[in-house]
């Protein structure tokens, strides 16, 4: 089995990055434009809503198969959100998407002392992933942002 890990996208792989992509009909899941990495990265430069922006590679063992982007308020307790989290289309359906999703978790967990919650909005139409992240522990929290259900992960301490 892979190791999953994550790497601060960089001046090193930004290039692998920008290839991967998700099937034409998960686009509209995932972001507006195209290639989804460039959105991330564009957000990582621009800081929307004040948020530091932190766009993640997910590596199976060595190979690049996916992208997650935390967006961050530092020292909040609350103010973190999960943003164009996807698995390659070539790599989808082998379980990288479960373990990157708990090793991103654990990540913000270590990294964040001050979080007590992990937040994020799921397209209505996704059923793979509103199922992806209740497995995970969030749960829907009858909010919406942006006409998608807030989904929120309260952290052990909070």
């Amino acid at each position: 089995m892979a190791t999953i890990t994550l790497r601060e996208i960089n001046r090193h792989n930004w290039r692998a990055a920008l290839a991967l992509t998700v099937r034409p009909e998960q686009q509209r899941f995932i972001a507006d434009h195209a290639p989804i990495v460039a959105i991330a990265l564009a957000k990582a430069y621009v800081r929307p809503g004040d948020l530091t922006w932190l766009p993640y590679l997910i590596h199976a063992d060595e190979q690049p198969v996916g992208l997650v982007e935390l967006a961050y308020a530092p020292g909040s307790p609350d103010r973190y959100w999960v943003h164009h989290f996807f698995i390659d289309r070539s790599q989808q359906g082998q379980g990288y998407g479960r373990r990157a999703l708990r090793a991103f978790i654990a990540l913000v967990v270590a990294q964040h002392p001050a979080c007590r919650q992990i937040n994020l909005t799921v397209h209505p139409d996704n059923d793979h992933a509103q199922w992806l992240y209740m497995n995970a522990g969030f749960r829907a929290t009858g909010e919406e942002r942006d006409g998608e259900p807030v989904y929120r992960l309260v952290i052990a301490g909070g």
